[in-house]
């Protein structure tokens, strides 16, 4: 998750007042609600550090949807339980969730997100409006969310080069440098690490695995490498703050990473600015997005302001802050919205940390999406019981 969050004022954003926004026009299916009401936001995903800042501009906005809205943080492997406990009691008390593909892949397999399929009308036209790679992301939601978030993530390595003056190249030099540094190499959960499943879905590409889709019937060599890998690692981070702050205290010397977790913890000092990143040979990015879902059993007034709060966030202004300091770089989801539309601190933070060499990877690696839901599930499941099972 974020390692910290930080508001933004002014900026681009401050321009909502004369915007034309999505939400303004009446809904197809459901009706304005009779008064204010008070939604509650669970973030599993880091997310509101790319999108707080724009709810609260909501309620400045659209005080006679929403008088309020709260904010929580919870681990995403914990949502699931948590929400199916809630909808068979009757009493669902999150009407918003913030997710990354590791939840919301896990409430689409136990069926926990509303159907928006109905109220198609009462947004706006996804594949017209996002970028076509976050156009793709929106697919895995099965029309049970909405992209608000979006990045070609990775998988990377990252290392710190006064330790690692000779860092690995392919992933068989990983595996070899392990062995010869054990406890040198650290990657967290990868059911609660973005990084950590990207590394996950990345190696059947890096290996020549037989199917890099089909974890169960086609990731052998992607299994046999991470259960050797396993035997030099000391243990596996609950999540990807931990595995950056062990790189910054110099307990690790390489850790897997993305384009954000590699500029946000160095924005924020907890990883040396002088820290490198590198891909591995035959890299492809495993891109990955963060969504806006619903679970059932939200009432229909909620519900209709749930979706104009989805298109206020769609809009370019509110997209502007998914640039952040970096943590989901580059972030917006939606076309044309460059990074001068952003925060100044914002603007300031990626000129510094930012890295050129990204746009170039972008360009010249192919981009595929992360698993299928189900895929997604099953290899979660795979690695906690052949790989995270062996350190616990």
């Amino acid at each position: 998750m974020h390692l910290t969050r930080r508001r933004f004022v002014g900026g681009a954003a401050a321009g909502f007042a004369g915007a034309t926004l999505f939400g303004g026009k009446a809904f197809a299916a459901l009706a304005k609600p009779s008064s204010p009401v008070t939604i509650t936001v669970v973030d599993v995903a880091g997310n509101l550090a790319l999108t707080q800042a724009a709810m609260q501009r909501y309620t400045e906005m659209k005080p006679e949807w929403a008088s309020r809205i709260a904010f929580t943080k919870a681990p995403a492997p914990e949502l699931p339980a948590k929400l199916k406990a809630q909808q068979n009691a009757g009493r669902l008390d999150i009407d918003l969730v913030l997710t990354g593909t590791d939840a919301l892949s896990a409430g689409l397999d136990q069926d926990l997100w509303t159907d928006l399929t109905p109220y198609k009308a009462d947004l706006p036209n996804l594949e017209v409006l996002y970028i076509p790679q976050a156009f793709k992301m929106q697919a895995m939601a099965k029309d049970r969310g909405v992209v608000v978030s979006y990045y070609p993530s990775g998988p990377l390595i990252e290392y710190m080069p006064d330790r690692v003056p000779t860092p690995p190249k392919t992933a068989e030099e990983l595996l070899a440098y392990t062995k010869a540094n054990p406890n040198k190499f650290i990657y967290a959960r990868p059911s609660n690490s973005g990084p950590g499943r990207t590394f996950l879905m990345g190696l059947p590409y890096l290996l020549k695995d037989a199917d890099p889709r089909d974890p169960e019937k086609g990731w052998d060599k992607t299994w046999t490498f991470l259960e050797e890998l396993g035997q030099n690692i000391e243990y596996y981070a609950s999540g990807t703050t931990q595995t950056m702050r062990e790189l910054g205290e110099g307990t690790r010397d390489i850790v897997v990473s993305t384009t954000g977790w590699d500029i946000n913890p160095r924005v924020l000092g907890v990883v040396p600015a002088e820290a490198e990143v590198g891909t591995l040979a035959g890299f492809h990015w495993v891109t990955d997005a963060h969504y806006m879902v619903v679970p059932k059993g939200v009432s229909e007034e909620k519900l209709a302001v749930l979706l104009d709060l989805m298109n206020f966030m769609l809009t370019p202004e509110s997209q502007a802050y998914a640039y952040d300091q970096g943590y989901f770089y580059p972030g917006p989801a939606v076309k044309d919205v460059p990074l001068s539309m952003a925060p100044q601190e914002s603007q300031d933070a990626i000129k510094e940390f930012g890295r050129p060499q990204y746009d170039q990877w972008i360009a010249e690696n192919p981009l595929e999406t992360p698993l299928d839901a189900d895929k997604l599930v099953a290899a979660f499941r795979i690695w906690d019981e052949r790989i995270g099972a062996k350190k616990s």
